[in-house]
C-alpha cells in the first residue's frame, strides 16, 4: 500500500487485476458515465493494462483498497493523467461494485489522490468533468475538495438523454484536512 488513511488505501495499478478491473469497467451502471459506451473484450482490456502499467511518464494510477476488513480488499482506480509542461492533471476515479458506492470510499480515495497529486507529483491543479446528473458524484468531488467552475452545456449523454458537465477544480489551497503524505514523511524523520 503506498499511502492509506487507515480505512482506504491506494497502491499499485497491478495487471494482475486485469480480469477485475474489466469486470467493473463492464457494469452498465459505470457504463453510463464513463464515455466509452462499446463493451471491451477481456483480452483487450488485459492488452490495454499491461500498457497502461508500463507507460507512467504522463499517468499516476492507483487501484483502491477497502482497508475495513482483515486483508485488503481492491475496490476500484483512480487515475491522474498529467501534463508536466502546465503542472495540472486531469482527475479519473472508478468504484467497481454497487456495494462500495456510498460508503465514502470514492471520497476517501478520491483525497489520498489529489495528496499525492499536490504533495508527491507537485501539481498546481487537478481537474475533472462529471456528467450533471451524476449528483452523488459531484458531492463526492465536493467533500474531497474540489469546486464546480462550470459547466459543458450539452456534452454529454446520461441513460440515452443529452446532459451537461460539470467541470470541476482544486488547488493545493482548497485540499481540506491533513495530508497523508505529509504525515508519512513527518512520521519518518
Amino acid at each position: 500500500m503506498w499511502l492509506s488513511d487507515g480505512k482506504v488505501g491506494l497502491g499499485p495499478f497491478d495487471a494482475a487485476l486485469a480480469e477485475s478491473y474489466w469486470r467493473w469497467e463492464s457494469d452498465p451502471r459505470v457504463r453510463v458515465g464513463y464515455g466509452q459506451q462499446t463493451p471491451e473484450s477481456l483480452e483487450e482490456r488485459i492488452a490495454n493494462v499491461a500498457i497502461q502499467v508500463k507507460n507512467t511518464m504522463h499517468s499516476a494510477r492507483f487501484t483502491i483498497y477497502d482497508l475495513s476488513g482483515d486483508v485488503p480488499v481492491p475496490v476500484g482506480t483512480t487515475t491522474l493523467e498529467i501534463d508536466h509542461r502546465q503542472r495540472t492533471a486531469e482527475f479519473f476515479i472508478l468504484i467497481g461494485l454497487a456495494e462500495n458506492r456510498g460508503r465514502g470510499i470514492g471520497s476517501a480515495a478520491t483525497r489520498l489522490t489529489l495528496d499525492y497529486g499536490f504533495y508527491v507529483t507537485n501539481l498546481r491543479c487537478i481537474y475533472l468533468s462529471v456528467l450533471a446528473p451524476n449528483v452523488a458524484g459531484v458531492k463526492a468531488y465536493e467533500k474531497a475538495g474540489f469546486r464546480q467552475i462550470g459547466e459543458r452545456r450539452q456534452s454529454g449523454y446520461w441513460a440515452g438523454e443529452p446532459c451537461n458537465e460539470v467541470l470541476m477544480d482544486v488547488v493545493p489551497a482548497d485540499f481540506p484536512g491533513v495530508s497523508a503524505v505529509k504525515q508519512l514523511l513527518h512520521d519518518s524523520e
